[in-house]
């Protein structure tokens, strides 16, 4: 593993820099003639129109009665060390590599979009939107842009950056089928008004209309410009201009070490509601550290500010109140229950490679899996175990569905069924031509290796083999995506919406080139499709049926049905063991690092989300000092548990 590190660390650092130089060395591109051409040819989905257009019965909304994010006793300044699990291995937020560790600080979790869920009430605030109103006789969410919006570099933000978001997710340069689809599929038009008015359609009414508009974030025409044939290559290692508070100097990229984010001192947002309390910290320095226990030497001595204590080891064992900096008050320690989507945690399994196509086998694996023991060892209890892939959607989850429970008898039962009648010298079960039941479980997952080494034993007693391969967080993430992995332990990290997606992860488009043929038979040349979240290489025809009707409907009481249905037969077919989901999130943190008095919000994921914490530097001497001389302050520990759910 270490050798595997350092191979992939001298690789960064020998290929990040010619990749900028070959990159510099391109000839140059305008593709405006192609966008406006497109735009042409599209004129149906790109239109132009003027304010007398407008419904005359519009209802603007601007969110101006939500309760302010972050707190006013917030401070400016500082520099925040943070750990980043791994080196990025592009710049681009978009495309192959581009959805690792390091994208949420540059766009999920630092840009703007047009309006933003109040964590607290899932009400939407401003972003780079003044104010949006619905019309649901057009199905179309008109927005008025702020013009006071600019991007890091100081151009302004218009309505031409929008137009040119729909050519961009829309071509075929970026080598993203998801977003190719989501563009195409999920809209019908945009129109601009004026450079600071538009209204953007969709295909269907939906419970929430407003977010599939609301939540969009621009793209900076003048930057894309080059977008072409040798997009990926040209954009590679490019910081794009941004609409955060953060940005990204050429120079505080150190490749393979660390990377340094400044915050912007012309930030256009800086003093708008919702966004004036937030992102506070002057620098953020992230440097790679890939193994946890190194990452906890590291927060111990004071090297990285805060560090989450979610695994029950560090917080019942490795900083526990006794901890000498706990009990001298140096860290302090938080513990938040929240309420959202939970992230799927659980065996993915890749029903295209041998073996794992055959029901049996999977639902063996099903009952030959030990998560409860997991829940119980591993996690202490604090964790619960998860029931479905899209639990915490409200009437949305399914309400009776329960994961299968680790039964040697029934793992048996089915694996014996599927000609796996015989056991091994070592225990493992064969067929009668001597083929092993064993698969390889892989994982980024550093932290939680331990988990796979429990499963491994407990499966083993089933006469299951699970050949455990834990790689760094950006490689296990690229082996699931280009489907080279058996079973993969892994997670999404859901966005706060009101009901869940089906369409990325179940449907055939996601999992094959052309997954059937036109009479509905199985193509029997069909490949998997690379850079999709469709993990299980999932592709049955009903499931596809139902997920096509779930997206084009409109009434919620339907699609509450549908996705119950999909749920249903999505358990049935087994081809994800549901592990576990935490109901909270566990922090420990230098008593520096400062956080408004509610510490969170209902809806938050986790405690740096939306940067509501700030560095304070008094605090910060003093506390060193105190350290070096003895003095102590009172223990802080504290539970917010006004979210928690009911047992």
């Amino acid at each position: 593993m270490n050798r595997f590190a350092l191979t992939l660390t001298t690789l960064l650092l020998m290929g990040c820099g010619s990749d900028k130089d070959a990159t510099q060395a391109l000839p140059s591109v305008d593709n405006t003639a192609e966008v406006l051409a497109f735009y042409e040819t599209h004129a149906d989905f790109f239109r132009a129109g003027s304010i007398d257009d407008l419904p005359e019965d519009l209802v603007w909304e601007d969110g101006a009665d939500l309760p302010e994010v972050g707190s006013p006793k917030a401070k400016k300044g500082g520099t925040e060390y943070v750990r980043l699990a791994d080196f990025p291995r592009t710049l681009r937020t978009v495309g192959p590599d581009s959805n690792g560790s390091f994208r949420p600080w540059i766009l999920d979790d630092t840009s703007m979009a047009l309006a933003h869920r109040h964590p607290e009430t899932l009400d939407y605030f401003p972003g780079l939107a003044l104010r949006w109103a619905v019309d649901t006789d057009s199905k179309s969410v008109f927005v008025e842009l702020d013009p006071k919006a600019t991007w890091s570099d100081g151009v302004p933000i218009t309505a031409d950056d929008y137009r040119f978001t729909f050519w961009f997710f829309r071509t075929r340069y970026i080598t993203a089928p998801w977003y190719n689809n989501w563009y195409e599929s999920q809209y019908t038009g945009i129109t601009k008004y004026s450079d600071h008015l538009i209204s953007i359609s969709i295909p269907e009414l939906k419970p929430d209309t407003d977010s599939k508009v609301l939540e969009l974030r621009p793209l900076p025409q003048h930057f894309y410009k080059e977008v072409g044939e040798d997009f990926l290559e040209r954009y590679q290692w490019r910081f794009a201009p941004t609409t955060a508070a953060y940005v990204l100097k050429d120079e505080d990229l150190k490749k393979g070490r660390s990377v340094r984010l400044t915050r912007d001192p012309n930030w256009w947002a800086g003093d708008k509601k919702h966004w004036r309390y937030r992102f506070n910290v002057d620098n953020i320095h992230l440097m790679v550290i890939r193994d946890t226990a190194k990452v906890f030497e590291a927060f111990k001595r004071g090297d990285i500010d805060q560090f989450g204590l979610n695994l029950a080891e560090f917080w019942y064992e490795k900083l526990p109140e006794t901890d000498p900096d706990v009990a001298a008050g140096y860290i302090e320690r938080k513990w938040f229950f929240n309420a959202r989507p939970r992230p799927p945690y659980g065996l993915w399994i890749n029903t295209h490679q041998p073996l794992l196509g055959d029901q049996n086998i999977r639902l063996g694996i099903q009952h030959a899996t030990h998560w409860q023991l997991v829940i119980d060892q591993f996690f202490r209890g604090d964790y619960g175990r998860l029931k479905t892939a899209n639990d915490g959607y409200g009437p949305y989850s399914h309400p009776d569905i329960k994961a299968r429970d680790f039964d040697i008898e029934r793992a048996v039962a089915y694996f014996e069924a599927a000609g796996f009648n015989q056991r091994g010298p070592d225990g493992i079960l064969e067929r009668a031509d001597g083929t092993r039941l064993a698969f390889t479980v892989s994982s980024g997952y550093e932290a939680l290796k331990d988990v796979l080494t429990i499963l491994k034993e407990e499966a083993a007693k089933a006469g299951l083999e699970f050949r455990v391969e834990v790689l760094d967080a950006t490689a296990g993430w690229k082996k699931v995506q280009e489907k080279q992995h058996d079973i993969h332990f892994s997670a999404f990290g859901y966005a706060l919406e009101l009901y869940p997606r089906f369409w990325e992860t179940f449907h055939s488009d996601n999992a094959y080139d052309k997954a059937f043929l036109d009479s509905g038979a199985i193509n029997p040349d069909r490949k998997p499709k690379p850079q999709t979240n469709n993990l299980e290489t999932l592709a049955i025809p009903q499931m596809d049926d139902w997920i096509n009707q779930y997206r084009g409907e409109s009434r919620a009481d339907a699609m509450v049905t549908l996705a119950h249905k999909m749920s249903e037969l999505h358990h049935d077919y087994a081809s994800f063991v549901p592990g576990f989901y935490s109901g909270f999130f566990r922090l420990g943190h230098w008593r520096w690092i400062r956080y408004p008095e509610h510490f969170s919000y209902k809806h938050a994921s986790g405690s740096q989300e939306y940067f509501v914490h700030w560095v304070d530097e008094a605090i910060k001497t003093q506390t060193l000092a105190a350290k070096d001389s003895g003095k102590t302050f009172p223990v802080q520990l504290q539970i917010f548990d006004q979210y928690r759910a009911a047992p």
